[in-house]
């Protein structure tokens, strides 16, 4: 199964690429999402935890960038307001 990753510091080019993405946010909440195409996102504000269908929670928070596999299936909760620029491919 394909997993979620993060990567904690991203560089500069990876950053000054994201913001030129749109934007989404959210407040606290719990709610199922399933992929049909693969998204990358960097985290602007918040926190949350996201648990694939059958796998390992993972944690993503302010300053994180993010990848998301076509076809996964999860749970998000958010645990703080969240924004995030995102891409899909």
């Amino acid at each position: 199964m394909s997993e979620v990753k993060v990567v904690e510091a991203p560089g500069a080019a990876e950053i000054a690429e994201a913001k030129k993405w749109p934007t989404w946010n959210c407040e606290p909440s719990k709610f199922p999402w399933s992929y049909s195409q693969t998204e990358t996102c960097y985290v602007l504000e918040g926190h949350v935890t996201v648990t694939p269908d059958g796998g390992q929670p993972v944690e993503i928070k302010a300053g994180n960038m993010a990848t998301f596999p076509k076809g996964m299936k999860c749970t998000w909760e958010v645990h703080k307001y969240i924004n995030k620029h995102y891409n899909f491919e």
